[in-house]
């Protein structure tokens, strides 16, 4: 048995390359076997840049008021309680809606080392046309 404590681990900005808007990562389980986890808060209007994961992405909602969107897709409005599973290798973007903070668990496998590939920022076009 391992125990994380609160506040074991400092929390990190969401780096620029990944986000847009303000960000924080907690991440206890990060390198923990073959998952990735973190509890990711979302500032109002923050987001994901696009991105993939190998062997898919499971998020749960834990507060807030957030938005998330596959590629090709309409952006969805999600709420506390509700668990989003974005498919192996489905690109989207997960964030905050404009007037609203969101918190979500995020928890992927990783495969060759590698949970997650980033790609290009979620532009405010995007963004906006998903409403809210």
């Amino acid at each position: 048995m391992d125990i994380k404590r609160v506040g074991s681990q400092p929390s990190a900005r969401g780096p620029a390359d990944y986000f847009t808007g303000a960000v924080r990562v907690d991440a206890p389980f990060a390198g923990s076997g073959g998952l990735s986890g973190a509890l990711v808060t979302f500032e109002p209007g923050a987001r994901t840049a696009w991105h993939t994961h190998p062997l898919g992405q499971t998020i749960l909602i834990v507060s807030g008021l957030g938005r998330v969107q596959r590629e090709g897709g309409a952006a969805e409005t999600v709420r506390p309680g509700d668990i989003v599973f974005f498919a192996p290798g489905e690109k989207h973007w997960h964030g905050a809606t404009a007037h609203c903070a969101m918190s979500h668990i995020a928890i992927a496998e990783k495969q060759d080392g590698q949970a997650v590939t980033w790609l290009e920022q979620v532009t405010d076009e995007q963004y906006a046309a998903g409403g809210e």
